[in-house]
């Protein structure tokens, strides 16, 4: 008897150290890991997918598996990116600010700034990758798709080799280097151009020509993010796998069987789709009833003089219509795609004891860029859109839509550019949990992720090399439900990209907008209490220029301690 009380004491003991969660009656999901079973961890990332484009925040693109994932975890409604794609992927490789980790500006914008410290134009070597911890740590590490982190200039191949997902932890990587490509295969000599795409596997440069023919990117992507783990799924090790989709950034291209299941949908314009977007999200629960909207940006003031819905001629709004159908088709193969590797999961017993993240990098893309003209070989007509040999956007105003309820897009300072969606699913996890409405950031990822794997977040320093120390918070606690909140009601926060720049003071921000266009003229601070007004649709600067000038000190401070050199104004 003594030996056998003996025995379940040491257990207790064993089990207690392991930091093994417990049990709740309350909780709707056993939260139990077992020492030697620490969670696999699955990252998914979209590109450029607005907030409300799912099903699960309020969108009428069908996304089954998305939505699916949402009924089995946790939503997150005030999730924060960076303003643009390669910002966010620093941070969330490296858990710092991005003007620390080398991507103080995008490489392709930063003009003069690029080669300062903080804006190198790749991960630094300052930048600890969580790819590299968790290696270090025991775990598998895959990534497949967008990389956008590295030095692409073929002049400096130094830079290239120590700067690409395989040297910097990824133990197997396929992956896209720059920003964006076709999401066809399509032969580089149809173009008036070179194609400006790198793909990468495991370091090692995969020419275009030997991609299978049918590639499609999220096909692609999905397939081998499965090959990955598959290829050592029998040898008891946790896996850390990023699927960081390209869709559905432009250019727009689906295969049409999804474009398709989508015609006439969009018709009937932006407002329509909008405000129905708005009444599904307030049944949801994303915002609350009595959200006060965005307010579409006045025609002379959108890019390219984009007109509202009544503004068009029929055939621009057939055009337009088609151009969100294929949107949408891209979304939902999307979802099928992450539904295919969510079945492999289930298929082979990993689900169970995997964590996983569904976000989009930033909001949805309101800007023409690129070039995409027939004298580059592409065929923009109406019934050719979404094919492989065209090349459009969706454009400011269905950026508007996409980012319901939030004001603008991707790379400004409105709600619209750094709001994504975000869910969450722990580990055996079976029923959701009450939405998050409190703010959280991609920063944040890193910590949780090596609180959940049982690792300390390095601080300072690591195996003799400086780094910048991860800022964010981890949101273990609170997706156990061992708290409600992640931060107090006083944080603050602050971001900069392209001389857009923002604060957030508990219910108080202050927004400049680089690209003072988008402002109705102006490029002073506009001050906004999200509370009420999370919409930013009445900018109360004028009315309190005390409180501008107490937040434009913090953001000094936040400026100054992460090195923020000034944009050239536009």
């Amino acid at each position: 008897m003594q030996k056998q009380h003996f025995l379940k004491l040491a257990l207790s003991i064993f089990i207690s150290t392991q930091l093994v969660a417990c049990n709740d009656d309350d909780n709707d999901f056993t939260a139990a890991i077992a020492p030697e079973k620490r969670p696999n961890v699955l990252f998914i990332m979209a590109d450029d997918l607005g907030y409300s484009d799912i099903g699960a925040f309020g969108g009428e693109i069908h996304t089954p598996n998305l939505d699916a994932l949402a009924s089995q975890g946790r939503l997150l409604t005030d999730y924060h990116t960076a303003p643009t794609c390669s910002p966010t992927r620093a941070q969330l490789i490296s858990g710092a600010d991005h003007h620390l980790s080398g991507i103080g500006s995008m490489a392709e914008l930063a003009g003069n700034l690029k080669g300062e410290p903080g804006y190198e134009g790749y991960l630094n070597e300052r930048s600890l990758s969580i790819a590299e911890v968790l290696k270090d740590n025991g775990y598998h590490t895959y990534i497949s798709g967008k990389w956008h982190l590295s030095d692409t200039d073929r002049n400096n191949p130094e830079n290239a080799a120590k700067t690409n997902a395989h040297a910097k932890g990824f133990e197997r990587s396929f992956t896209l280097l720059q920003g964006l490509d076709l999401h066809f295969k399509q032969n580089p000599s149809q173009y008036n151009r070179e194609r400006q795409a790198t793909y990468t596997e495991d370091g090692k440069e995969v020419p275009i020509s030997d991609l299978p023919d049918n590639f499609y990117s999220s096909d692609y992507y999905a397939d081998k993010v499965i090959h990955y783990i598959e290829s050592n799924r029998n040898d008891g090790k946790p896996f850390f796998a990023y699927a960081a989709f390209t869709a559905p950034h432009w250019p727009l291209q689906a295969p049409t069987e999804y474009s398709d299941r989508y015609k006439g949908k969009y018709d009937a314009g932006y407002d329509a789709i909008r405000n129905a977007r708005l009444e599904r999200q307030k049944k949801l629960g994303i915002i609350p009833a009595d959200f006060k909207a965005a307010i579409p940006i006045e025609t002379n003031t959108a890019p390219q003089r984009y007109g509202k819905w009544d503004e068009l001629s029929a055939e621009q709004k057939a055009i337009e219509a088609r151009k969100m159908e294929v949107y949408a088709g891209m979304v939902e193969n999307l979802d099928f795609n992450i539904g295919r590797i969510i079945q492999y999961l289930k298929d082979h017993k990993l689900y169970e004891n995997t964590l996983i993240f569904f976000v989009s990098d930033n909001g949805a893309e309101g800007f023409i860029r690129g070039g995409n003209s027939p004298s580059q070989g592409f065929d923009n007509s109406l019934g050719n859109i979404g094919n492989a040999n065209s090349y459009t956007f969706i454009g400011p105003r269905w950026a508007e839509v996409s980012a319901t309820p939030f004001h603008l897009w991707k790379d400004t300072a409105g709600e619209g550019a750094t709001t994504a969606p975000a869910i969450v699913k722990l580990p055996n996890q079976t029923k959701s949990i009450e939405t998050f409405h409190g703010f959280a950031s991609v920063l944040d990822v890193f910590p949780t992720i090596l609180d959940f794997a049982r690792i300390s977040v390095p601080q300072n320093q690591y195996k003799g090399r400086t780094i910048n120390t991860p800022s964010g918070v981890s949101w273990k606690n609170l997706l156990e439900q061992k708290t409600q909140s992640l931060r107090d009601s006083n944080f603050v926060f602050a971001d900069e990209l392209h001389a857009s720049k923002y604060l957030k003071s508990g219910e108080w921000k202050i927004a400049h907008q680089g690209r003072a266009i988008l402002a109705n003229g102006t490029a002073e601070w506009e001050l906004y209490d999200l509370k009420n007004d999370r919409g930013e649709t009445t900018n109360l600067a004028k009315q309190r220029p005390d409180k501008v000038q107490a937040l434009a000190e913090l953001y000094q401070k936040y400026a100054k301690a992460n090195g923020v050199l000034d944009y050239p104004q536009q």
